[in-house]
């Protein structure tokens, strides 16, 4: 039995889709704060339970008989929350006999224990101090939190504006990072093992090339010199500091290809431009 934490969110359903390409359905079991949030899945014969990081009493019923669990991080962005979430989990897991636990960290989590990675820092050590058989998951930043709709506006005016100064964005999509958790679950050879996910490294200057080929409109790539507000300006702090330049080539090997292009991620996301 493969149990899947927090599977209403985006990545857990990815992850889910994946699973049922691979084993039967009766052998999945998801584990979410509200039950009637996923009836697609109970349709298809996927267990259902309910598993609540902010209801710590929940987990242990929920992760019974999991010989492989996915934790996926919660969505709580408090790190002392975020941790606490976590802690319970781990110890839920323990405690009724999960066969082994996989987790979706952060890239960098074994190295830094502040910011981003704060709460994936200390859980990687309860998973080591737990006992437990596990595999960590290092996650990048979501491609999509940089390739989103928003980029049509940008084929539109013929402009996309950079506030990165060109420096390079290791990301990765969602689909990959669920196809990858997927095949760790169900593939032998990954347990006790750390991987350090990135995508290809890619570049505005580049993203801005894509637009054009795709849409076939000229986008011209354009620094911009004040600083965006809110979470789009943090992310692009980070990539100005070259926090998000590392490589690696750990995703390309669990998923046996090479991870998703830049150039086939923005045709997805560019009507009419083919794929």
């Amino acid at each position: 039995m493969i149990v899947v934490s927090a599977a209403s969110g985006a990545l857990g359903r990815l992850v889910v889709e994946q699973l049922l390409i691979r084993i039967p359905a009766k052998d999945i079991a998801v584990a979410v704060r509200s039950p009637e949030s996923v009836p697609g899945f109970a349709a298809r014969g996927v267990q259902i339970r309910r598993g609540d990081y902010d209801v710590p009493g929940t987990l242990p019923a929920a992760f019974e008989g999991a010989d492989r669990l996915l934790l996926i991080s919660s969505p709580e962005l408090d790190p002392i929350r975020r941790t606490s979430h976590h802690k319970a989990a781990v110890d839920a897991a323990r405690r009724v006999g999960v066969g082994a636990v996989v987790y979706t960290s952060f890239l960098d989590a074994d190295t830094k224990a502040d910011g981003v990675t704060a709460a994936h820092h200390v859980t990687e050590q309860a998973l080591r101090d737990s006992g437990l058989g596990h595999t960590l998951l290092r996650n990048p930043f979501y491609s999509e939190a940089f390739l989103n709709a928003g980029l049509n506006t940008a084929i539109a005016g013929g402009e996309l504006w950079d506030g990165t100064d060109g420096r390079g964005i290791n990301t990765a999509s969602r689909a990959d990072l669920a196809e990858a958790a997927a095949r760790v679950l169900t593939e032998d050879g990954h347990l006790d093992r750390a991987y350090d996910f990135t995508g290809a490294r890619w570049t505005y200057p580049e993203l801005a090339e894509v637009l054009t080929q795709v849409s076939g409109k000229p986008v011209r790539c354009r620094q911009r010199s004040e600083p965006t507000a809110g979470i789009q300006g943090w992310l692009e702090h980070q990539v100005r500091s070259g926090a998000l330049e590392r490589q690696t080539g750990d995703l390309g090997h669990v998923l046996g290809r090479a991870s998703t292009p830049l150039h086939r991620a923005v045709r997805e996301l560019v009507p009419g431009s083919g794929s």
